[in-house]
C-alpha cells in the first residue's frame, strides 16, 4: 500500500448522454488531468426544481491527484451540460504503489 495515499482522488460525476461522457473522460485523460475515468450506466433519482426526477445517465469515476482537483472541477465545468453538475471528490484512504506511481506518472504536474 503506498504510504502516501492521500494524495490521490477518486471524483464522481454523472452525464446524461453516454456519448458526452466518454468525450468528457477522453478530455480530461488527454489534458492529463485524470489518468483514467471508468463510465458506468446509471439511473438517477433526484429532486429538481420541486419535482421528482428520474433519468439515466453515465457515471464517470475519475482517478486523480488531489492536487489537480481545481483544475479538473474548473474543466468539467466548462464542458457540462447540467446546471449544476455533480462533481465529488472522495479520498483514497488505500492504494497500491504500482497503481499511486503510475496515476502520478500519466498525470499532470
Amino acid at each position: 500500500m503506498a504510504e502516501n495515499s492521500d494524495e490521490l482522488i477518486l471524483v464522481i460525476t454523472t452525464f446524461p448522454e453516454a456519448e458526452k461522457a466518454k468525450e468528457a473522460a477522453r478530455h480530461l485523460v488527454e489534458q492529463k488531468l485524470a489518468a483514467c475515468c471508468t463510465l458506468l450506466p446509471g439511473t438517477s433519482v433526484y429532486s429538481w426544481q420541486q419535482k421528482l426526477c428520474e433519468d439515466s445517465e453515465t457515471i464517470i469515476l475519475i482517478k486523480t491527484r488531489r492536487e489537480l482537483y481545481a483544475s479538473l472541477e474548473k474543466k468539467l465545468k466548462e464542458i457540462h451540460p447540467y446546471e449544476v453538475p455533480e462533481i465529488i471528490a472522495l479520498p483514497v484512504v488505500a492504494v497500491s504503489q504500482s497503481y499511486s506511481d503510475w496515476v502520478k506518472e500519466v498525470t499532470a504536474s
